[in-house]
């Protein structure tokens, strides 16, 4: 047991006859390892960009909801005759009336 463990500390498994197989794995092993940590910082860049994306669309949002509000408030009809006295134009007293088409058919 405690050759073996000494062995394998030294690297003997690396430079032994039959050392290739061994290489093989390890650099299989490393090849994997890279590509998680790779993966994982993808994931991560990822996580951030959504994280970004999402507090853009908050802020978007809240000014089209500013920008809707205004919009109401300048459509209303005390705001419209409001601006419209000032020009000098002022809104008409009589109701208007409709007309009505009667066709010959």
């Amino acid at each position: 047991m405690r050759k073996s463990i000494y062995s394998i500390l030294k690297g003997k498994f690396l430079i032994s006859d039959d050392s290739f197989k061994n290489w093989r794995m390890i650099l299989f092993i490393s090849a994997l390892a890279i590509v998680m940590i790779a993966s994982s910082h993808s994931a991560d860049k990822k996580v951030y960009q959504i994280a970004k994306m999402k507090d853009e669309v908050k802020e978007l949002r809240s000014s089209f909801v500013d920008g809707r509000s205004k919009l109401m408030k300048l459509k209303m009809e005390s705001s419209i005759i409001n601006k419209m006295v000032v020009k000098g134009i002022v809104p008409s007293e009589i109701p208007p009336k409709k007309i009505k088409i009667k066709s010959r058919n």
